[in-house]
């Protein structure tokens, strides 16, 4: 999750959304299929990871996007409303991450003030059982930005507690609430959940399977690095992921600094059976050709 002034960014979206609506080998031909629009006659093959790609990143209709994913290989469409569910549902591919809410401060509302607490649950106990007829399996949820006289112990305690009243639902339901890593260096400042130490530290105290971090590995390269360690060490608290180039949130191909193919690698010898979305802003002509460059990389 990003928030540059670089044009079309996920706050972006998120603010238009709400306004509007209250293995390798054979991948050279499918990034062709998809540059000129028409579907591949060669399957892309799976790897071991389930990919998925964050809506915002793409300014095409959600049909036409379902359509040329599902043709490169993807296997969902993350970060979607319930009003958009059906839509990835009937052309086969999964919603691999939903929203509880339309909300132009989503990122900043967050669990770690007990005065948030009655609107976040009460907007997913909404939710969660859309999602569960929808056929979904995460929801996705923020630690909040930081609040004067609150501090890091103060605020992982207040997550603690308002997460554990939602997550005995949430697991009623088959439901697993990711709360995301970002950084707070670039791109939200002032956001609480910040670090890996952070997220892991709510995650044990809440000690539910329903209750998991979105490791954001972009995010977590500009705040900590390490992140192959940081992932095998903390897998166990680990429900979803998301990819992104750095610096700059681009194609995470050889213009950054991650090599996303060993990262990926890693993370399928984990036997990690979640999704791991790719959510940059395509820098290239056609971006659907950086989303079959992205699958390529992560197909492992």
């Amino acid at each position: 999750m990003a928030d540059t002034s670089s044009g079309f960014t996920r706050r972006a979206a998120l603010a238009h959304m709400a306004t509007a609506v209250a293995a390798v080998g054979a991948m050279p031909l499918v990034a062709a299929a998809q540059a000129s629009g028409k579907p591949s006659a060669t399957p892309a093959p799976p790897g071991r990871l389930k990919q998925s790609l964050s809506r915002w990143t793409s300014k095409a209709p959600l049909p036409e996007l379902c359509k040329r994913l599902k043709a490169i290989g993807f296997a969902g469409v993350d970060l979607l409303y319930a009003d958009e569910w059906s839509t990835v549902t009937d052309s086969g591919l999964a919603v691999t991450m939903g929203y509880p809410a339309k909300r132009d401060n989503f990122i900043e509302m967050g669990f770690n003030d007990p005065a948030n607490h009655a609107t976040l649950i009460k907007e997913l106990e909404s939710t969660i059982p859309l999602a569960q007829r929808a056929g979904l399996t995460r929801m996705i949820t923020m630690f909040g930005n930081r609040k004067p006289g609150i501090d890091d112990r103060q605020a992982a305690d207040h997550c603690i507690a308002g997460l554990s009243k939602i997550a005995p639902f949430a697991a009623e339901h088959g439901i697993t609430l990711c709360v995301e890593l970002l950084n707070s260096k670039v791109d939200h400042h002032g956001y609480q959940g910040d670090s890996t130490a952070f997220g892991v530290e709510v995650m044990k105290g809440i000690g539910s399977p329903n209750v998991k971090l979105l490791y954001d590995i972009y995010h977590m390269q500009i705040m900590e690095g390490d992140v192959i360690r940081t992932i095998r060490d903390n897998l166990a608290w680990i429900g979803h992921f998301h990819t992104g180039g750095v610096p700059g949130r681009h194609e995470i191909d050889g213009s950054q600094e991650l090599n996303y193919h060993a990262v990926a690698k890693a993370i399928a010898d984990t036997g990690f059976q979640g999704y791991i979305a790719h959510e940059f802003m395509p820098t290239a002509s056609d971006p659907f050709a950086s989303f079959a460059e992205a699958f390529r990389i992560c197909t492992v």
